[in-house]
């Protein structure tokens, strides 16, 4: 761990240290992904990282996964939440999820200009960001695949959700900048619980646990930079609404998904966004990831 070398993502910014911290982000995330394939939605470092995986399977071997009850409820949890294994709420909310980061990027990737037509900075990082979160929903797919899920479908939320999701990037930044900032933040902090229930549901897989645990270091890596970049596009007044926002949406978001809430303690995870400021993560994302100036100590 690295305790007291960064300070709060909710610390202050100048403008001036918000233009050049765009100006670092963009040449970290240019190095990170690698060339953007535009219509694939793709990065080719991330192509290649995933291929790997891929070329590597590994499988589990003594645990049984649910199948039927995981493929009754991955969509929408028909049975007794209660009634249901740990393992089993696990992979099912994990996948509601993504399922979420799924629908919100599909109506972004059309929203916002496509890198011919990305003339500012902030839009060349939004392009590939978008692309990121393409990638992070093949990592998942991947993640269900080694526990031996495959034949799991990436479906739509409802049409009132579709819309909203749609319309959301369509918003001005003085709007938009505050709920993406927290909904990336919850991402991490998710992410960052996830971890510690994988070590807890399968550490007597260790091949398996191990996977897992490489996938998902994939995304929470970029998510720990997104945290910072949607934070930088945010001024003073922006970051007090941000704060304010981080209980009410973590709440809402959790309680659509019954296996966060059964599984996890979402008080905790409340405050663990309030109080983010990097250090909790390991040194092998913080090497790996980007975190703005103004959040070093």
């Amino acid at each position: 761990m690295s305790a007291g070398k960064y300070l709060s993502v909710f610390s202050p910014a100048t403008d001036e240290q918000r233009k050049e911290n765009f100006e670092d982000y963009w040449e970290f995330t240019q190095k990170h992904g690698g060339e953007l394939f535009e219509e694939d939605r793709d990065l080719a470092i991330k192509r290649a990282r995933l291929k790997h995986f891929q070329d590597n399977p590994v499988k589990l071997q003594n645990t049984e996964v649910n199948q039927e009850a995981f493929y009754r409820n991955y969509v929408e949890m028909e049975d007794d939440v209660k009634s249901l294994d740990p393992l089993t709420l696990m992979l099912t909310g994990m996948y509601k999820f993504a399922r979420h980061e799924w629908v919100g990027i599909k109506g972004a990737w059309d929203s916002v200009p496509d890198m011919a037509n990305s003339h500012s900075v902030e839009d060349k990082i939004s392009r590939v960001h978008l692309a990121e979160e393409f990638c992070h929903v093949r990592l998942f797919d991947e993640m269900l695949k080694t526990v031996g899920l495959d034949k799991v479908e990436w479906v739509p939320l409802g049409p009132i959700k579709e819309k909203i999701y749609e319309q959301f990037p369509k918003f001005p930044g003085f709007l938009m900048d505050t709920p993406a900032f927290v909904t990336e933040l919850m991402g991490v902090t998710y992410y960052c619980h996830l971890h510690e229930k994988i070590d807890e549901l399968l550490s007597h897989e260790p091949e398996v646990c191990k996977r897992l645990h490489e996938l998902l270091d994939e995304i929470t890596i970029d998510e720990v930079a997104h945290v910072g970049q949607r934070r930088n596009f945010i001024g003073p007044i922006g970051m007090k609404v941000s704060k304010m926002l981080v209980k009410p949406f973590y709440t809402m978001f959790f309680n659509d998904i019954p296996e966060v809430v059964e599984l996890f303690d979402v008080p905790v995870m409340i405050k663990d966004g309030l109080e983010f400021d990097f250090n909790q993560l390991p040194e092998h994302m913080i090497e790996k990831s980007w975190i703005p100036s103004y959040c070093r100590a």
